[in-house]
């Protein structure tokens, strides 16, 4: 349903979409349930001439049923939530033998530092490039999140990414693309004057051209 949702295009996507349309449904239904209780105690009850006022304390045991469910609902989503978390985020989980990126956001724009064509970040051939971020499809994604001036917010809806970058520190974030493509990076988070234009290009490549990008960048980085 593109018009609730971007579409999904990471392995974490369905699980994220499945807990996003349960909160959802389940607090619809609570906000149907509260106005619809709301209107309907608006005209039962409403002043009339010549009726009489009513005191009662109300019940027990609804009172004990309202708050039980309610409670056990919010401990079930919220182990599941946790579940959910855990997978996405716990340490334990991140790949070992991804491909990593640094990322460095700052006002008001994303520098992305790639490990060049040895695939390892901190050496020789290693290139930043602004405002664009490239990588292959089908491939453990690993980036190194950084900011050097105020607390922005790494976003791409379509891969159901969304981390905040904090001054001083460096936050893993991972993650695969299952479909080629080209998407933006946004900074959700209020991050001073320029925020609505720090906007980055996102290109998810096949394999084999994710390569000859890279190695197109060569020369330039040599310089």
């Amino acid at each position: 349903m593109d018009w609730a949702l971007p579409p999904n295009y990471s392995t974490f996507g369905v699980v994220i979409d499945q807990l996003f349309w349960i909160i959802l449904v389940i607090t619809g239904i609570a906000f149907l349930l509260v106005e619809g209780g709301i209107v309907w105690f608006c005209i039962k009850y409403r002043g009339r001439e010549g009726a009489r006022a009513h005191y009662t304390h109300g019940s027990n045991r609804l009172e004990i049923i309202w708050t039980v469910i309610p409670a056990i609902i919010i401990a079930v989503l919220g182990a599941y939530s946790a579940l959910v978390w855990d997978d996405i985020k716990g340490s334990s989980n991140r790949p070992a033998d991804a491909l990593e990126f640094l990322v460095v956001g700052k006002q008001f724009e994303w520098n992305i530092t790639y490990p060049g064509v040895d695939e390892t970040l901190g050496t020789a051939d290693d290139f930043t490039v602004r405002n664009q971020f490239h990588f292959p499809v089908n491939e453990d994604i690993t980036i190194l999140l950084e900011s050097e001036d105020v607390i922005h917010s790494f976003f791409i809806p379509e891969l159901r990414v969304k981390q905040d970058a904090v001054p001083g520190m460096t936050i893993p974030v991972w993650f695969d693309a299952t479909q080629t493509g080209n998407f933006e990076i946004a900074c959700a988070e209020l991050c001073g004057l320029g925020h609505y234009y720090m906007m980055a290009s996102v290109t998810v490549h096949s394999a084999a051209d994710f390569d000859a990008w890279q190695a197109s960048q060569a020369p330039a980085a040599a310089q």
